[in-house]
């Protein structure tokens, strides 16, 4: 293990958030029983001055998630081979689906926050546990069908916790008293962004007008809502390293491989996944809610870990944390793919989906994803998003998300079609969006009073179009909409399942 090396990429991240004297981080490497070094650098507080140090405390995200599932792995009452539908009063799509594949991302779920999103709730509207629970039970209709590809979703987890809290149990309280006691940790699971968390640093995100404070209004769940420092987070990766006490045998469970139904073999876990290090097996999570950005990795064989927390949104926490790691292992990481898929945008040929590919950045339905030269083509370093693809006469083709797929570039000079126009209506969801065509031209009008939205529509083929819209954020959502069948069909990565009648 080379330990100045990676102290020494640690410390160059760290430096370029000091020397802009803006938010910054983070970033711990250590061992089974020691930090081995630490690398600190930018504010915590814009609005105080105060520096980030080890201590300064964010909101983990989904490094969450992992922590549901070790309360699964340690006695909590629901096994992973139920059902949802054996805890939970769900429609009967979502209730079908097994624990497991709930937990793994491979089960298909909708995402909740994406769905919400199509239907024109953005990620900064305030929504309890209680609104957001039943706003899951009123879907009917699944990405996918379980086991078959995999997508990330929040709503797995969010359900799960759900169902704890149906049997009386409160989970905040199970985790405090089964793993955060007993290790010391100042670990806290606050339901909202206004609940205080002491020593939270503030998110924040680069917008024309300079930083500001990301905002996320949802209930934040188990397949998010932990808040700790970076000195927390690496205190209990030491006891997954060690395996003793409350994290006895829990990161080989948590991390071992799982299979699609066909038995191929995932690379995500329960809340753990993989990542590609040359020479090492790096299992670990990443985190994000606006203003956020967080990694941690663990090298199991070699007792070695890095943590990396941000309060930031452009940080590229998991780069950093694969930096650091290649360098402890002497290892060296790809650069990015430019040069060997060409650039534009694609449609599936047997999918109502589209890809776009810039200069070694591929982004699917509005998922993007950095690429590494692969053989004759390229792939991703995402598990939950895994991409290979490589160029074709005509398009491209490969498999993203465990699923194969042609693609065709998009024809030029493309204009709306008549057919699209109209009022459309879900009548589950008391919903309704309005397409309006004129000279070839078209637009997407949704939602009411203050919160009436238009958005120009980029079509895509004759049965296919592009809506981009903002939520109050960082964020922004690529949504696309299907108009091949009798009803119309909104698309993103992570929702693919809300349809549209004619009024």
């Amino acid at each position: 293990m080379r330990w100045t090396e990676a102290a020494t990429v640690a410390r160059e991240a760290a430096h370029a958030w000091t020397r802009e004297q803006g938010p910054g981080g983070a970033i711990l490497l250590f061992d089974r029983h020691d930090l081995r070094a630490e690398a600190c650098g930018g504010l915590s507080s814009l609005e105080l001055g105060l520096p980030f140090t080890a201590g300064s405390a964010v909101r983990y995200a989904s490094i969450s998630k992992h922590f549901l599932s070790a309360l699964l792995l340690t006695g909590a009452p629901i096994a992973l081979d139920d059902t949802l539908g054996q805890h939970l009063d769900l429609r009967p799509t979502l209730a079908a689906v097994p624990i497991a594949r709930a937990l793994d991302m491979t089960g298909g779920l909708p995402d909740t926050m994406e769905a919400l999103w199509q239907l024109g709730v953005s990620p900064t509207t305030s929504l309890d546990r209680d609104a957001l629970l039943g706003f899951v039970q009123s879907l009917d209709g699944l990405n996918f069908v379980p086991g078959a590809e995999i997508s990330y979703s929040n709503t797995g987890y969010r359900l799960v916790q759900a169902a704890l809290a149906a049997k009386g149990i409160d989970y905040a309280g199970e985790l405090h008293a089964r793993f955060f006691a007993p290790l010391g940790l100042g670990i806290t699971l606050p339901e909202d962004e206004t609940d205080p968390v002491p020593h939270l640093a503030g998110g924040y995100w680069k917008s024309p007008r300079g930083w500001l404070r990301g905002r996320y209004g949802l209930h934040i769940s188990a397949s998010g809502g932990l808040a700790g420092s970076a000195a927390d987070l690496m205190a209990w990766c030491q006891a997954l390293l060690c395996g003793t006490g409350p994290a006895d045998g829990l990161l080989a469970r948590l991390g071992a491989l799982r299979a699609f139904a066909d038995g191929t073999p995932s690379q995500y876990g329960l809340g753990l996944a993989r990542s590609p290090v040359p020479g090492l097996i790096a299992i670990g999570h990443g985190g994000s809610l606006p203003g956020f950005k967080n990694h941690f990795l663990l090298a199991p064989e070699s007792g070695a870990g890095v943590v990396v927390v941000s309060n930031r949104e452009d940080t590229d926490a998991h780069g950093i944390a694969l930096s650091v790691m290649a360098a402890l292992a002497g290892a060296r990481l790809a650069a990015p793919a430019t040069g060997i898929l060409p650039a534009g945008r694609f449609v599936a040929e047997d999918a109502p989906y589209w890809l776009e590919h810039q200069a070694g950045v591929v982004t699917f339905l509005g998922a993007a994803e950095t690429v590494y030269p692969a053989g004759d083509g390229v792939e991703g370093r995402s598990v939950h998003l895994p991409i290979a693809l490589r160029a074709i006469p005509g398009g491209l083709e490969g498999c993203i998300g465990h699923r194969p797929y042609t693609f065709r570039p998009v024809a030029p000079g493309l204009g709306a079609q008549p057919s699209w126009a109209g009022t459309w209506i879900n009548s589950s969801q008391n919903a309704s969006l309005t397409v309006e065509v004129h000279d070839g031209n078209a637009r997407l009008i949704s939602g009411s009073g203050p919160q009436r939205s238009i958005t120009v529509l980029d079509p895509l083929s004759p049965t296919l179009a592009l809506a981009e819209r903002g939520g109050g954020g960082p964020w922004r959502q690529r949504l696309a909409l299907d108009f091949s069948g009798p009803t119309l069909r909104l698309v993103t990565n992570r929702c693919r399942m809300l349809h549209f009648e004619r009024a």
